[in-house]
């Protein structure tokens, strides 16, 4: 605990060195001056906080945010300063956020503590004293030797010592980590792969020379090897653990992503701050104009002191900040500090739909939608472009054999046999020609298929190792491929070739393993000497078989693959220079045809995503032809679209520069796409050519693709697709983009959209993991931006402009009073109303209404896409519209103050006995009717009403008026004056304040609705339009009945 603590405070630093020296089973050297090094434990954290620095931390980064900072530093002003309101009535409204935003923030936090618990709980065996003994995950330290059984994760990055196969050969698959799901082999070496006990592995006496921890997945250099899931029972020494692992170097922490709502909210904030400091500016000149005037600077009855006659300048400069100050933090509710916490609240309760949503539901493979981030839910309304890969996404990633070509001859399956194209199957012979058994022969060899199957008990006594292999079963062996098509094609060779086996020894690394591979051919067995790996440069794989043709060259094959291989510095381009000199001078012996099923309904969503204004490009590291074809199958390109291509083997000074460059004779593409209004255009580009369109003509290539309605991005690497993304989301138009994707390949892709989506496909959970949100197909995405954006976005963007509009409808006459005060500072509103009104009496109907709000019925909206374009460009949230909001808050707050004022200003008596209101009743009234005004307002706003929106909409007005009753009827021990005792029981008796209150009710929101009446009927939106359609299908059964203009109850 004392190292970790100088560690985490930087005086113990770990050790540093270039490399690191692990001893096996921690036999370290009895002699010498030998210093351990000192490495990580195995605990994974991926929680925040702990809790020693939850509060400290916390309330470092919620204070970081503008608007809690400004109010911690009233709070703080009005603790030092004489201020004309309580430090409570700003503090507990502060009190209240900081505490919800941190309950909030612990409980998630706690989620991931929970989770790193399971993982470092998670019970291992390791080798102890000779023997295997049970520990937690997080208690194995570097230079263990742990064991790990079939099917299990592995706990820390391990070095293979032995397994339970006598070659001492492991099988692992790493889709957890990269998304690969194919099983990749690894192999002991000989000197440890015999040592099978756990006796025999503690008295091993060994080294690991490897690197100090590195995120790169693929560059380990030295003999540690990454294993993550086991498909056999294995022993391996620990080399890398906990935070040093490469599961955790490659845990990246998404940025943080804000929505364009939220950026407004900040805009609309400053606006208010300005509004608020002119307020106090101009409130404390026209306080020191008035006293400028002798009656009002030195009245009969508050005559000054010789002291304050003769202060010095610098006193009065005190003075002057001090009331600008005094100003300020009584007009400071303009700001409404509950915004913030009641939107997080929205997000956070509001994102339980998307998972409760039955139609984003997936039957078969049991998965439901899913919300990894909250934030970014209303930016699901304002989509405009889709970025979305191929395979797995539009596709099922479920390959199938349909047909070949040999020797320039296409064959097809036939019946469960492959029969040249055209040839009737009863006139075939049932035999293979030799240009067909040579074809098969090498699909059945050249791959990295491996077999699980239930090996039986052939090691023991004697008999034929392969003897397993003769008649297995479908129901006892399954096929695990790097590749759903590599996993097709040998399927394909066992349909098709005549019966057999073809027994393949591995003699990789010069050792004979039995890893045969049970196929299609009665032959000796072949013997794989070595495989060429498949890599995204060479697009291809190969292997090498014992042949006794040419023992010469093989020699130098050897020589230089064993160069590369071993090689500590620049192995990857060794190893690129050794397959090129071994993969030279080919025949082609044929191709293969391999289908990709289309998804069910992806043609119908990308046709409704195309009527809702949102473009779709398609981001595939496919060749160009597979990929134009799945875009004409999915609808993504039109029969009668006009395709661009823009491909590499055009040339550089062809297409190329005729389509980028504006030096061209012809006119530039643009300029012809801009002017053809009637035919649609799509482009095809490969990542050659977009790169170099990105380097040369970007601003052109850009325009050309804004003008096009389809485009299909072919070839692609991973980067390439963030980079596309980032060159739309950061252009001048600044567009709102989404990626999906189901492959660790499309990770850049998705966290570098405003959103990211994850499709729980067959390439592991890395797209999943550190997606937004995540889908099981990709026909969910049109109601998850259709139905559910729609949703999110006029919610939040009524709840802020609605904010907005309370507050000023508070804290405008507060200001209008002090006109009326000599701008004494005198409050307008009581100490308990001012801190209550935010938190209690306006806050829960918003709330509510945020969670429910629906303007048409989700059918209408999924049947009519182009609704979507009525809520585009972040349309609610315009100036224009936030001007309207904060006008009409301003106009209600004068109607509220000067209404009131009419009825009392007067010294009208209003009461049967005579007497007189006073400041607190006047006040009262004022705030009463503001209560009232600001829940109607959201009322006529309401559309869906359900149990719960009259429930608090009501229920608020009669809380106001309860606890009015009691805080003014009780005289409370704990309150320091008693200003308000009587005052609200004495209003309430007055028939003339109630029909002030409903007079001022009735002008506030009757030209609003008036408003909404005309503009309904002369200038109908379409989402209007469309309220009437949902108003007649709610009124046969639906789930509500749309009043027209007014709004739906439930």
């Amino acid at each position: 605990m004392l190292r970790w603590t100088r560690q985490q405070l930087g005086f113990d630093p770990p050790h540093q060195s270039d490399t690191r020296t692990v001893y096996v089973a921690n036999r370290f050297p009895q002699h010498g001056h030998y210093i351990p090094q000192r490495f990580a434990d195995n605990r994974i954290i991926s929680s925040k906080y702990t809790i020693w620095n939850f509060v400290p931390k916390n309330l470092f980064e919620q204070f970081r945010r503008i608007a809690n900072f400004y109010f911690i530093i009233i709070f703080l002003v009005q603790l030092m300063i004489d201020t004309p309101t309580s430090p409570v009535t700003s503090g507990l409204p502060l009190f209240f956020v900081i505490t919800v935003t941190a309950i909030k923030q612990g409980y998630e936090d706690w989620l991931r503590h929970n989770a790193d618990n399971e993982v470092n709980g998670a019970p291992v065996f390791v080798v102890r004293s000779g023997s295997l003994v049970q520990t937690r995950s997080k208690n194995i330290r570097v230079g263990d030797i742990v064991r790990v059984a079939k099917d299990e994760t592995f706990p820390a990055d391990l070095v293979l010592l032995s397994s339970d196969r006598s070659e001492g050969t492991c099988h692992i698959t790493t889709a957890s980590l990269d998304g690969e799901t194919n099983l990749k082999t690894h192999f002991s070496v000989a000197e440890t792969s015999v040592c099978q006990s756990g006796s025999r592995l503690e008295s091993l006496q060994a080294v690991v020379e490897c690197q100090q921890p590195d995120p790169d997945l693929y560059s380990t250099i030295g003999d540690s090897s990454l294993l993550i899931i086991a498909v056999c029972t294995t022993a391996g020494v620990a080399v890398y653990t906990g935070m040093e692992s490469k599961m955790a170097l490659n845990y990246k922490c998404k940025s943080q992503k804000r929505s364009a709502v939220e950026k407004s909210m900040n805009t609309f904030l400053i606006i208010y701050l300005c509004i608020l400091l002119f307020e106090a500016v101009l409130s404390t000149i026209l306080k020191y104009a008035w006293q400028a005037e002798n009656q009002w600077d030195e009245p009969f009855y508050n005559q000054k002191t010789e002291q304050e006659k003769n202060s010095n300048p610098f006193l009065q400069i005190l003075k002057f900040i001090s009331d600008f100050l005094a100003f300020l933090v009584l007009y400071n509710y303009i700001i409404p500090i509950s915004l913030y916490v009641t939107v997080e609240m929205q997000k956070f309760l509001g994102s339980f739909f998307i998972g409760w949503d039955l139609d984003l539901y997936h039957e078969e493979s049991d998965q439901k939608a899913q919300v990894n981030t909250s934030d970014l839910n209303e930016e699901l309304g304002q989509v405009e472009y889709v970025f979305t890969d191929k395979t797995g996404t539009l596709t099922e990633n479920e390959m199938y054999f349909r047909e070949c070509s040999i020797n320039g001859i296409k064959y097809q399956e036939l019946n469960g046999r492959l029969v040249p194209e055209g040839v009737m199957e009863d006139t075939l012979d049932g035999s293979n020609t030799g240009d067909e058994l040579l074809f098969l022969k090498a699909v059945a060899l050249c791959h990295t298929v491996q077999i699980s199957y239930d090996q039986p008990d052939s090691m023991g006594g004697g008999g034929d190792p392969f003897s397993h292999a003769n008649g297995f079963s479908s129901g006892t062996m399954e096929y695990y491929a790097s590749s759903p098509d590599e996993k097709a094609l040998v399927e394909a060779t066992k349909r098709y070739g005549p019966p057999g086996t073809l027994k393949v020894v591995s003699a990789v690394l010069g050792r004979n393993i039995d890893d045969h591979i049970p196929l299609i051919f009665p032959h000796d067995p072949y013997k794989l000497l070595h495989v060429l790996e498949f890599d995204a440069n060479r697009r291809r794989m190969s292997v090498i078989l014992d042949g006794e043709e040419h023992p010469e060259s093989y020699a130098e094959v050897e020589r230089r693959l064993g160069a590369a291989r071993t090689a500590l510095q620049h192995r990857d381009e060794r190893l690129q220079e050794a397959f090129a000199f071994i993969e030279r001078d080919l025949q082609l012996l044929g191709a293969t045809g391999v289908e990709d099923r289309l998804q069910d309904k992806v043609q119908e969503t990308i046709e409704a995503l195309r009527l809702a204004g949102i473009k779709v490009w398609v981001l595939t590291g496919d060749k160009h032809e597979t990929a134009v074809s799945v875009s004409l199958s999915c609808g993504h390109f039109h029969r009668t679209m006009n395709i661009l291509e823009l491909l590499q083997h055009y040339g550089l000074c062809g297409y190329v520069v005729g389509l980028c460059s504006s030096e061209s004779p012809r006119p530039p593409r643009d300029r012809l796409i801009n002017d053809d209004h009637v035919i649609q255009h799509g482009l095809v580009v490969d990542g050659a050519s977009l790169s170099l369109a990105l380097r040369q003509h970007e601003k052109l290539f850009m325009d050309v693709c804004k003008n096009c309605s389809a485009v299909l991005c072919c070839r692609m690497a991973p980067l390439q697709k963030a980079k596309v993304v980032h060159l739309f989301k950061t252009s001048p138009e600044r567009p709102i983009t989404l990626a999906i994707g189901d492959g660790a390949n499309d990770v850049s892709m998705i966290q570098e959209a405003h959103v990211g989506i994850g499709i729980m496909g067959k390439e592991g959970r890395q797209a999943v993991r550190n997606s937004d949100y995540a889908i099981a197909r990709f026909k969910f995405l049109s109601k998850l931006l259709l139905v559910h954006g729609h949703f999110y976005y006029i919610r939040i963007a009524h709840l802020v402009q609605y904010f907005f509009y309370k507050n000023v409808c508070f804290i405008t006459p507060q200001f209008l009073y002090q006109f009326f005060c000599l701008f004494s500072q005198q409050t307008l509103y009581d100490g308990a109303y001012l801190t209550l009104y935010n938190i209690f009496f306006t806050s829960l109907p918003i709330l509510v209404y945020s969670l429910f709000e629906q303007l048409v019925h989700p059918h209408v909206l999924q049947t009519k896409p182009a609704l979507y374009r009525d809520i585009s460009r972040n349309s609610l949230l315009s100036f224009r519209t936030f001007l309207y909001w904060t006008l009409l808050g301003f106009c209600h707050a004068f109607i509220f103050f000067f209404g009131s004022y009419a009825l009392i200003g007067e010294d009208t008596s209003l009461n049967g006995n005579g007497q007189m209101f006073g400041n607190w009743t006047f006040g009262t009234l004022v705030y009463t009717v503001m209560v009232i005004t600001v829940t109607l307002q959201l009322a006529l706003e309401t559309h869906y009403w359900t149990w719960m929106n009259h429930f608090v909409t009501w229920g608020s007005i009669t809380f106001y008026f309860i606890f009015s009753l009691f805080y003014g009827g009780i005289i409370w021990p704990f309150v320091q004056t008693q200003d308000m005792y009587f005052v609200f029981v004495q209003l309430l008796s007055s028939g003339s304040a109630w029909f002030t209150i409903i007079i001022i009710i009735v002008t506030c929101l009757f030209p609003d609705m008036l408003k909404k009446v005309l503009y309904r009927h002369l200038h109908p939106t379409g989402t209007q339009k469309s309220q009437v359609w949902g108003g007649v299908w709610g009124v046969g059964g639906g789930p509500g009945t749309v009043w027209p203009g007014l709004g739906c109850v439930h």
